[in-house]
């Protein structure tokens, strides 16, 4: 069996690409909604629910786990950590998938963050509406702090009802809250900054496959400052790029134990 971290665009993708090649195929979901999109994808297999602690070696040992493939989100640090030392305590293979980075342009409008509080304090600072795009995992934090600074945030998140519900519950307004499956076009972005007019775009460094730049190149044509968050750095103990080079690992860790 092929554990899937499967959180994203690519993680559905390589997990219908390995089921296809015949190789058995769990795939982890965080969210229902996340386990919908996998099904509808056609992945046979899948698991819904955060996976802690011993669940990790329950899984993997219960249902003969003979590698894990990390295909979570770029920011989903603390799942590929547990992964990680998972893998290493039961010595199986862990590779990880990741959407290649974006060479951000130079520009005066781009600003760069190192961390959700560095990231939240410079837009805020810019005052006026922010456009938020880091999803409702934060939400917490950036309303408390927009409420502190007298920011009103337009938030982008995804179209899950209890999303959308902690949402509301933390004082996102209804008017503010835009409920949609990313990533967007820019044609999509140009007319939700032109609707909304904010004084700030608030996103994370997605990559590629997150329509970073589909978020970055309306924003600057409407001359509306940027923050971006940068992408934590792991030390993961394999990185590929494309699910062609996760397939041909798989097959090579496959042949070795037939």
């Amino acid at each position: 069996m092929i554990l899937v971290l499967a959180g994203t665009t690519e993680g559905r993708q390589l997990s219908a690409a390995l089921q296809k090649k015949g190789y058995p195929v769990l795939s982890s979901a965080a969210t229902e909604y996340g386990a919908d999109l996998l099904r509808q994808a056609g992945v046979k297999q899948v698991i819904c629910g955060r996976l802690e602690g011993e669940m990790w070696r329950d899984l993997i040992t219960g249902r003969n786990v003979k590698a894990v493939v990390d295909a979570t989100h770029p920011f989903a640090v603390e799942v590929s950590r547990q992964a990680i030392k998972a893998c290493a305590l039961l010595k199986i293979p862990y590779i990880r998938l990741e959407r290649p980075p974006v060479s951000l342009p130079e520009h005066e409008l781009i600003h760069k963050a190192a961390n959700l509080e560095g990231a939240v304090n410079l837009a805020f600072s810019m005052g006026g509406v922010c456009f938020c795009t880091l999803g409702s995992k934060y939400m917490e934090y950036i309303i408390n702090e927009a409420v502190k600074r007298n920011v009103k945030v337009v938030a982008r998140v995804l179209p899950e009802p209890a999303v959308i519900e902690k949402c509301l519950q933390l004082g996102v307004e209804k008017n503010c809250l835009i409920a949609m499956q990313g990533p967007a076009s820019r044609e999509i972005n140009y007319a939700l900054y032109k609707f909304y007019k904010p004084a700030v775009i608030l996103t994370k460094e997605s990559g590629i496959c997150g329509g970073l730049m589909e978020k970055i190149e309306p924003a600057l044509e409407l001359k509306i400052p940027v923050v971006i968050w940068q992408r934590p750095r792991i030390n993961y103990p394999v990185k590929l790029a494309s699910i062609e080079d996760v397939c041909s690992e798989i097959e090579k860790i496959t042949s070795r134990e037939r």
